[in-house]
């Protein structure tokens, strides 16, 4: 499938809301209730895209991927376990659509990614993803993000990716 991507607008504010959504309701049916559980809000979204960059990946008019880049540091993340970088971007609620999971769309969204943060510019990429099951590391690791640490963080163990854009 070929996806076209784009920096989300207001218009898209309620699709966004459905797609974040929708995952955190398929996993927690398939992992139980945990973080991950957490539904976003229309008034979450919008603000989002005051703070990041919000990227959607389209088939068509439809959104099947969204993704957030942002030079602010989440409040999960610890920067003492990442490489020293001076314009490092993090990359938080990335979410591809329930029913094309599984099809490489992540990947497409995570190359489009890279080329915004090269473009910015930016010298790494951040990330943190759950440390179980329902964390998606594994594809992180997939994708050449380096893992540069696990923390516990207020109850909910992570780990962090990295990826150098150099």
């Amino acid at each position: 499938m070929r996806l076209t991507f784009r920096d989300a607008t207001l218009k898209d504010v309620p699709t966004i809301t459905a797609l974040h959504n929708a995952a955190a309701g398929a996993l927690t049916a398939r992992f139980g209730e945990g973080h991950w559980s957490s539904l976003a809000t229309e008034r979450g979204t919008a603000a989002a895209q005051r703070h990041s960059r919000v990227r959607v990946g389209k088939s068509g008019k439809r959104i099947l991927t969204v993704l957030r880049l942002a030079t602010k540091k989440p409040w999960a993340i610890d920067v003492s376990y990442f490489t020293p970088v001076k314009r490092p971007l993090y990359l938080t609620g990335m979410t591809v659509a329930v029913t094309h999971q599984g099809q490489g769309l992540g990947r497409l969204a995570l190359e489009d990614s890279i080329q915004v943060a090269r473009n910015w510019p930016a010298d790494a990429i951040r990330l943190d993803a759950y440390d179980s099951d329902a964390g998606a590391g594994a594809f992180y690791a997939r994708c050449g993000f380096l893992e540069r640490g696990r923390a516990v963080y207020k109850g909910d163990p992570l780990v962090y990716y990295e990826l150098l854009l150099a």
